[in-house]
């Protein structure tokens, strides 16, 4: 785990990669109180840096690419923001889906839509349809998500099968239980970045994050550009991932 600093040269012979990459987009508040706005300013901008940092991942070779946009947790807020943040989503579902379309994104969102409001989820649904068949990069939201509820309704859905019968205890295995997270569609994850400073992964994606790698910047996810991104993969292509085993 690092801070990014200065550009890492990536040596003679390292993998290609990352192509699974997921963000923790932290400090949209912090930098709105760094400049005395309120904290809507920095989810507005912070919309912009989306919309900058899907381009740039497909202009970088990521085929995949994950973004927290809304945790189980964030419920919490205060619920003007909440409403806020709300609205912002429904301004980007409009906005973008014909650029995202135009330049072969494809859009999904993970996370339990039970709890987002009815025209949100029939947002989503027009924008997953309407982008299928795009396949230049893969972008996935993580709304309403979290970790730990993930695995949880994962192990339910198992569970019902054994009740019913139809699985035995002793069949369950790590494939099977991946195979019910709603990330299940999704290449394994090979880094996880987080903005603002902060190094946690906050409940996001905890089973897919068992051998990312992680790395972490000081830069708010206002001020994240297609440069951070740069440092953030020549960090990935530098590390030797061993996946538990000695090296060579």
């Amino acid at each position: 785990m690092s801070t990014l600093a200065a550009p890492i040269p990536m040596p003679a012979g390292m993998p290609e990669g990352p192509r699974h990459v997921a963000i923790i987009m932290d400090g949209n508040g912090r930098w709105a109180k760094a400049r005395g706005m309120p904290r809507t300013a920095g989810h507005r901008r912070g919309v912009e840096t989306v919309r900058a940092t899907v381009r740039a991942a497909g202009e970088l070779g990521i085929e995949y690419l994950t973004l927290f946009g809304f945790s189980t947790e964030n419920w919490k807020r205060p619920l003007d923001e909440v409403n806020f943040l709300m609205g912002l989503l429904r301004q980007y579902l409009r906005a973008e889906l014909e650029t995202l379309a135009k330049e072969g994104a494809r859009l999904r969102v993970v996370g339990d839509r039970d709890g987002l409001a009815a025209d949100i989820v029939d947002m989503i649904k027009t924008a997953e349809e309407r982008t299928r068949a795009n396949a230049r990069i893969h972008v996935s939201i993580a709304l309403n998500y979290g970790g730990r509820a993930d695995i949880v309704q994962a192990a339910q859905r198992l569970a019902t099968a054994v009740a019913q019968g139809k699985l035995a205890p002793a069949a369950i295995d790590e494939d099977m239980l991946e195979g019910c997270l709603l990330t299940r569609d999704l290449p394994e994850l090979d880094m996880l970045i987080r903005t603002g400073g902060e190094q946690r992964i906050s409940n996001f994606l905890l089973w897919q994050s068992a051998y990312t790698e992680l790395v972490f910047t000081n830069a708010l996810w206002p001020d994240f550009s297609k440069a951070d991104l740069e440092h953030a993969i020549a960090e990935f292509r530098r590390r030797e991932r061993r996946y538990g085993a000695v090296a060579g």
